[in-house]
């Protein structure tokens, strides 16, 4: 068991193993939007909240104790906690915690892998001489997010990067949870299968119909009989994570090889002017990211998800590199216009746009004939929407339309 500062708030999980040799740090903010909005309001703390009007974004653990969970229909999430403090996101204000959080990590060590705006690992190996111990280096962490940050964050360390996300995930909330690597198996085998990475609904519910619940289950088949069971990449994948075989480095994020966002229509009527007002807004909010990643790209992809929940995928490339709106708008509207047919005979519930084969802007030479003229006004909206924020200048087709929620993202 881990000594921890309890008087700075802090809880730390009572099962815990220590070893000098578990140097992977896996870092968890606690409900994030729910815990941000609880920091900035005093009247929320320590009361159900849920984040999100129409569908629930977050919510802190006091709601979840009622069973709301992220994706859930607000509808619904009202009826399990009446009692609820409903709040609408505010996105800029989870970017800066975001952002602070990880000014945290990267004054902890130089190895930080960022996997979303709030969760990372960390490498801490070779830091024992001059910072401590990887179980001091964790409690310092929490401390300093608690005290610079005011959220509470969960921390596994483990010898391998699955089971430091295994460890941390157990731990929630608020905790501590150190995995030694002559304890590994005791404390993974009996976990329920679902703590395995890549174990949904379906791979779980194939599992249990054959009477698999737990890891260590899993860990004493043979990996022939999982891929009978669950095919070739999921047995071979179910039966290493089994047995904690996983070799993977924390190395710091590669610049993203696309940016995309997409938009949920959920299941009601829809129109062509609809998916357009859609293609539209996703398309300046991609661009616009592009633009401050200084990122150029060729490939335009229109994604689609239909009414029986299977989906598909147009793309086309352009000549030439590029993050002008107007031309990757351009693309992505004459992909929405050939797919109109299969949308009116199998219906729409989301669109997505991308742009893939991106390159660095500084790094491509300008194709003739230049347009200054274009590339100047998307540099000015640029410039307006980040001042003044990004419903500050728009377009007349999306003039009381809602876009959406521009989710928050890791700096490319």
């Amino acid at each position: 068991m881990i000594i921890g500062p309890r008087a700075a708030g802090i809880k730390v999980c009572e099962h815990t193993f220590v070893s000098r040799q578990a140097t992977i740090l896996h870092a968890d903010l606690d409900a994030f939007f729910a815990s941000v909005e609880q920091r900035d309001d005093p009247r929320l703390r320590g009361r159900p909240v849920i984040v999100g009007t129409g569908v629930v974004l977050a919510a802190s653990y006091e709601a979840k104790a009622y069973g709301v969970r992220t994706a859930m229909g607000a509808r619904l999430a009202r009826s399990l906690c009446p009692h609820a403090v409903v709040v609408p996101p505010r996105m800029s204000a989870y970017s800066e915690a975001s952002k602070a959080v990880f000014q945290v990590f990267d004054d902890t060590t130089p190895l930080v892998e960022g996997l979303s705006i709030d969760e990372a690992f960390l490498d801490v190996r070779g830091m024992e001489r001059s910072f401590g111990s990887p179980v001091e280096i964790a409690t310092r962490l929490r401390c300093n997010v608690l005290e610079r940050v005011g959220l509470p964050i969960t921390v596994g360390v483990a010898r391998t990067k699955f089971l430091a996300k295994v460890a941390s995930g157990v731990a929630k909330p608020d905790g501590l949870l150190v995995v030694a690597p002559d304890r590994e198996l005791e404390f993974l085998h009996p976990l329920e299968v679902e703590r395995l990475w890549g174990v949904g609904p379906v791979t779980a519910g194939k599992l249990h119909e054959r009477g698999i619940t737990r890891v260590g289950q899993v860990a004493s088949l043979p990996e022939s009989a999982l891929v009978g069971m669950l095919g070739r990449a999921s047995g071979r994948h179910l039966h290493a994570l089994a047995h904690n075989l996983d070799p993977r480095p924390v190395q710091r994020r590669k610049r993203r090889g696309s940016i995309g966002s997409q938009r949920a229509r959920g299941r009601g009527r829809w129109s062509v002017a609809d998916v357009d007002a859609d293609v539209v807004a996703l398309v300046d909010r991609v661009t616009r990211r592009m633009r401050a990643a200084k990122r150029v790209g060729r490939t335009v992809v229109l994604r689609l998800r239909f009414a029986d929940y299977t989906r598909a995928t147009r793309s086309h490339t352009l000549p030439q590199a590029t993050a002008s709106t107007e031309t990757i708008l351009s693309a992505a509207r004459a992909l929405a216009a050939a797919s109109l047919p299969m949308l009116e005979q199998r219906g729409l519930t989301l669109v997505g746009i991308s742009v893939s084969n991106l390159y660095d802007a500084d790094a491509v030479q300008l194709a003739l004939p230049l347009h200054g003229d274009q590339d100047a006004l998307d540099l000015a909206l640029d410039d307006v929407r980040r001042r003044f924020g990004s419903t500050s200048v728009t377009r007349a087709v999306l003039v009381g339309r809602d876009r959406g929620f521009e989710m928050p993202m890791l700096p490319d």
